[in-house]
C-alpha cells in the first residue's frame, strides 16, 4: 500500500504558506485527505477550518455548485476569499460543478485557491479551460460524473495535474460510493503507471473508513471525504480513523 504519511499528519508544523501537494506521479507516494466543507457547519466555518488544522489536515475541498449543472447551490468566490483569510496553511482545492466554469476561474484564483477542477461535461473546449487555469499559476484538474465514459479523458491525461473521479452522482453529500467507479480509478492508475503521467488521482463520494482502503488500493491518492470527517464524532477522531484505515 502507498505511504499514507501525509494523510492529515498531526505532527505537521503550522505555516503561513499554503501547502502544495507533491507532483510526483510514480512510486510510493503520500495519500492526501481533502475534507469537503460541504459537510461542515456553515454557521461556523472558521472553527471548522481550525479543527482541520489541529487534526493535521493540509487540504480542504471546495465543492462549488450552481444549481444548474448539479441540483444544489453552495457558495461562491467571496466565501472562499473569507476562508483564505482564516487559513494560510490549508491547500484550497476548488471543484467547480457549474455550467461555463471558465467564467468563474479568475474569481476563484483571486480568492486564493491553489487548484481548480472543472467537469469535462461542462467544457466544450476543455484544453482551452485547462490552459486558462494554468496561466493563473494554478494546478488544473478535470472531473467526470459516474456515468461519463472514461474515454473522454484520454486526450487530456498528459495535460492535467489532477483527475477527479466522482464516485457518487454530484450534488449532495452523504451518498454511498458507486462500486463501479473504482474500475475507472484502476484503469487510470494503470495508464498513469504505464505512461508516467504526472496527474494526482482523486476520488469524491462515499469515502469513509470502509471505502477509503478500496479507493487507495485502486490507485487513488487524494481522498475527498465530507460526512466521514465532519459527522458522527469529532473532526480529530474521524481524521484519525480515516488515516488508520489506509495504513497511516
Amino acid at each position: 500500500m502507498r505511504s499514507a504519511s501525509r494523510l492529515c499528519r498531526g505532527e505537521e508544523p503550522l505555516s503561513d504558506t499554503p501547502t502544495s501537494p507533491p507532483p510526483t506521479p510514480n512510486g510510493r507516494r503520500a495519500i492526501d485527505l481533502a475534507p469537503s466543507i460541504l459537510s461542515a457547519d456553515f454557521a461556523d466555518l472558521k472553527s471548522e477550518l481550525r479543527r482541520l488544522e489541529r487534526a493535521g489536515c493540509t487540504w480542504i475541498h471546495l465543492d462549488v455548485m450552481d444549481g444548474h449543472f448539479v441540483p444544489n447551490l453552495t457558495f461562491g468566490a467571496p466565501v472562499v476569499k473569507a476562508l483564505r483569510r482564516v487559513s494560510r496553511r490549508l491547500y484550497f482545492d476548488a471543484h467547480l460543478m457549474v455550467e461555463a466554469p471558465w467564467t468563474l476561474i479568475d474569481d476563484f484564483a483571486k480568492a486564493g485557491v491553489q487548484s481548480i477542477t472543472v467537469h469535462a461535461e461542462a467544457c466544450p473546449d476543455l484544453p482551452k479551460v485547462l490552459r486558462q487555469i494554468r496561466r493563473l499559476g494554478l494546478r488544473a484538474g478535470v472531473s467526470i460524473k459516474p456515468k461519463t465514459p472514461l474515454r473522454v479523458l484520454d486526450p487530456h491525461l498528459g495535460d492535467v495535474d489532477l483527475i477527479l473521479i466522482m464516485s457518487v452522482e454530484p450534488g449532495f453529500g452523504g451518498q454511498e460510493l458507486i462500486p463501479a467507479t473504482l474500475n475507472k480509478v484502476r484503469r487510470l492508475e494503470l495508464n498513469r503507471q504505464r505512461h508516467g503521467y504526472a496527474f494526482r488521482l482523486q476520488i469524491d463520494g462515499g469515502i469513509n473508513v470502509e471505502t477509503a482502503p478500496l479507493a487507495v488500493a485502486a490507485g487513488a491518492d487524494v481522498l475527498v471525504a465530507g460526512s466521514a470527517v465532519f459527522q458522527g464524532g469529532t473532526v480529530a477522531t474521524n481524521v484519525k480513523r480515516l488515516r488508520a484505515a489506509v495504513g497511516g
